[in-house]
């Protein structure tokens, strides 16, 4: 009689390690992500100098018009160390050109270095693959798309105002299970401290902050970041308020009192595409609506919002005023659809944050 074989035992899963360059990429992103909010309309990039897998010096881009991520890593470098024969990890292709400060390829070469790795290639036609000309030229090593997905998902907001000349849209908004925003007054908030807090970390995301006339008159907000350290650690955003009556808006308003009443800014447009080239044009690469239920159906309408951000309070309130007041979709085949979702909970609500899908 033949004996059973014994069953395989079963594999134990391959753990997920990060390559050398992936592990000094990570390390760049996470430098990197300390500019968001106060590079634009420049990206936000990290940068570390590495030799024999050992760091030595790392820098991030901080504001427009100051040095680029690889320049500081050049200038945190130790009197006693050189980049002469290192790598130089960047997320995002070197600089070829002069804007406000020189090409930084010509620091690098400059620098010595043997190798430069880089994440993501610059999305601008006329400059995508210059550095890895320049830089062989020079008898330099080019690595490219290492954690490529990563960095375009941090950069995706400069990515589109750099091909698309205007800024990432994120849409966000509070509501009860009903889909209403608006409570009888005197009640203003529907949702929870936990989701306010959380909303101080979005608008923290981006450039500028828009709402629309009526908002302004009813609710007479701040629109500032509070609360949390990137108040203090970065600029409020610009505040924008569209109207078409500039000459009828309340003077006594906090955006035009308050020590931030320089960041605000009135606008008006006949609809939202040229709204949002004005905004453009004032240097924002991201843009968070916070506006009613009109602002929201005409930016909903175009068909230029990019994310969504909505927290979903346990309520139900009833009443007039919706989310959203637009023309809305011909039918369900036509209705905008989310993905790269992500489920939140901040006290007793849900935010649902997600990428249109194009």
């Amino acid at each position: 009689m033949a004996t059973p074989s014994t069953p395989p035992h079963p594999q134990t899963p391959t753990p997920n390690v990060l390559t050398n360059d992936e592990k000094w990429m990570q390390v760049a992103l996470e430098l990197a992500r300390r500019g968001i909010g106060t590079t634009s309309p420049n990206p936000p990039v990290g940068a570390v100098i590495v030799r024999n897998n050992k760091k030595l010096s790392s820098g991030w881009h901080k504001a427009a018009g100051q040095p680029h991520a690889e320049i500081e890593a050049l200038r945190a470098l130790p009197p006693s160390l050189s980049a002469k024969g290192a790598t130089l990890y960047v997320t995002l292709e070197p600089c070829s050109t002069h804007g406000r400060t020189p090409p930084c390829t010509d620091a690098i070469i400059r620098a010595g270095f043997a190798r430069v790795v880089w994440s993501m290639d610059d999305p601008n036609p006329k400059h995508a693959g210059r550095a890895k000309q320049i830089l062989e030229a020079a008898g330099i090593q080019t690595t490219s798309g290492i954690l490529e997905e990563k960095t375009t998902k941090l950069l995706r907001p400069w990515k589109k105002f750099i091909t698309e000349g205007i800024p990432w849209v994120i849409l966000k908004t509070a509501m009860s299970l009903d889909g209403r925003i608006a409570p009888k007054p005197p009640q203003k908030i529907i949702s929870s401290a936990a989701s306010r807090k959380d909303a101080m970390r979005i608008r923290a995301e981006v450039d500028a902050i828009l709402i629309g006339a009526e908002t302004l008159r009813k609710d007479n907000p701040y629109l500032t970041i509070r609360g949390i350290p990137a108040a203090k650690q970065r600029p409020q955003p610009l505040r924008l308020i569209w109207t078409k009556d500039p000459k009828n808006l309340p003077s006594d308003c906090h955006v035009f009192n308050d020590p931030f009443c320089n960041r605000t800014h009135i606008l008006t447009a006949p609809n939202f595409p040229s709204l949002l080239q004005k905004i453009a044009n004032l240097g924002v690469v991201s843009l968070l609506i916070e506006g009613g239920a009109i602002v929201a159906g005409q930016a909903i309408d175009s068909k230029l919002v990019d994310e969504f951000v909505i927290y979903i309070a346990p309520t139900l309130i009833g009443g007039p005023v919706p989310f959203s007041r637009g023309i809305g979709v011909g039918s369900s085949k036509d209705a905008i659809q989310l993905e790269q979702i992500e489920y939140a909970f901040f006290g007793n609500d849900i935010r649902i944050r997600g990428l249109v899908k194009k």
